[in-house]
């Protein structure tokens, strides 16, 4: 009876010893819903759950450990998962730390307050992180214009940039809209919002509203930035203190020598470039290779692709974060900046994603201060030629999309640990 006992007794013990302590969440392409994963892990983290990003294990998987609340989410969401024991994960982590491996883990402590910069007043367009915060339910904040110059940025971990031109240009829709309701009462809403502020042009409001974004990341901000944004925004940071606008923008002609005057000193990401003066032109300047890629490199949308580079999870971990995927090459789209002219990047700057035949960056970090910054080109990663007044994408029918994956990295990216980078 006693050795009965005793049997039973170690059957017990080794079944609680294995039973799983910890829920792997895969990222390759077993996973079904890779975009609302990132929000399962965003949930650990509000749940005070610490989360280890296992980078460039199965395309960039998450693991932390195991609660009833986070097995039902995921199901819910319809997010793949595993129950693992304790000495899975460590056998894991054990694989990934060996040094002859480019893999690494990164723990994830902390949820990032997250802000949107984005108009009040209806666009006839959307915005794809915006669409990707709230598919994978990762909560945020909507602010513009008067927030930012009201001092709010400090409250936040990470902003977005919503589809802007910061050059108080409207986008230079003039040529096509400038009859267009939606374009008068855009117009009319910035003119407002720039006299309420005590500005006499919507464009020094809107650099003044850079600066207040540029302390931010310099104070330690996390920023990302899509679409028109990321040029607009050096081009208003270059052009302090000279008028670069048409009248039809503000009503006087732009100073004829203002290219000659531009300092690239304050820029994040450019230098070197032209501004483009004409306002039926569509581009603010020759950083966006959008007018020529089609013409001059034969891109169309079978053939437009991008590739992410491969960087060390060990010694590199910023960027291999902000690359995890479970493809390398990824689909491109156009947007109204479509990406960046290499020619016009500064030296310091890491390209993470590029067309190399086309001399184009699509995907860019940067270091500002004590923060960052990551400008990505385009405008909707899965839908290809996004026109005004098209419909927001569905992105239920694209749970896996490698494009908004990155995205969805940035996301993630302020809640990482800070590691030294050893010497």
């Amino acid at each position: 009876m006693k050795k009965r006992l005793l049997s039973l007794l170690l059957i017990v013990f080794a079944f609680v010893q294995a039973r799983a302590t910890f829920i792997f969440i895969p990222m390759d392409e077993t996973q079904t819903n890779c975009l609302k994963a990132y929000g399962i892990a965003y949930m650990a983290l509000k749940n005070g759950i610490a989360v280890e990003w296992l980078l460039n294990y199965r395309g960039g998987s998450f693991t932390f450990p195991d609660a009833r609340l986070f097995e039902d989410e995921c199901k819910v969401r319809n997010v793949k998962f595993e129950l693992i024991a304790d000495e899975q994960e460590s056998d894991i982590l054990a694989q990934i730390a060996d040094p002859s491996v480019n893999m690494d883990a990164v723990k994830l402590e902390k949820p990032p307050r997250m802000a949107v910069y984005s108009p009040k007043n209806k666009m006839p367009w959307d915005d794809a992180v915006t669409l990707a915060l709230t598919y994978a339910e990762i909560p945020y904040d909507v602010i513009y214009d008067k927030e930012i110059m009201d001092g709010v940025l400090p409250k936040y971990d990470w902003l977005h940039l919503h589809h802007e031109d910061f050059t108080g240009q409207y986008g230079k829709f003039y040529g096509a809209y400038q009859n267009a309701q939606w374009y008068q009462d855009d117009v009319k809403a910035n003119e407002a919002m720039a006299h309420e502020l005590g500005f006499q042009k919507v464009s020094q409001m809107k650099l003044a509203v850079a600066e207040r974004i540029r302390d931010f990341v310099s104070g330690g901000g996390f920023l990302f930035a899509m679409c028109s944004a990321p040029d607009s925004y050096d081009i208003a940071l270059a052009a302090e203190g000279i008028d670069i606008c048409a009248a039809p923008f503000d009503g006087d002609p732009a100073d004829p020598n203002c290219n000659k005057k531009l300092d690239f000193g304050n820029c994040f990401a450019f230098q070197n470039y032209t501004l483009s003066l004409n306002p039926f032109e569509y581009s603010k300047s020759n950083i966006d290779t959008s007018p020529y890629r089609a013409q001059k490199y034969g891109i169309n949308q079978q053939n437009d692709f991008f590739t992410l580079f491969d960087f060390s999870a060990k010694w590199d971990p910023v960027p291999a974060m902000l690359c995890q995927d479970h493809t390398k090459v990824i689909k491109g789209f156009w947007g109204q900046t479509t990406a960046f002219n290499e020619s016009f990047i500064k030296s310091g700057v890491t390209i993470m994603g590029e067309n190399k035949g086309a001399n184009e960056a699509r995907y860019i970090h940067g270091d500002f201060g004590k923060g960052t910054w990551t400008f990505f080109g385009g405008h909707d990663p899965e839908c290809y030629q996004h026109r005004v007044g098209d419909p927001p994408t569905d992105l239920s029918l694209h749970p896996n999309s490698p494009g908004y994956r990155l995205i969805l990295n940035n996301v993630l990216f302020p809640a990482a640990k800070k590691k030294k980078r050893e010497t």
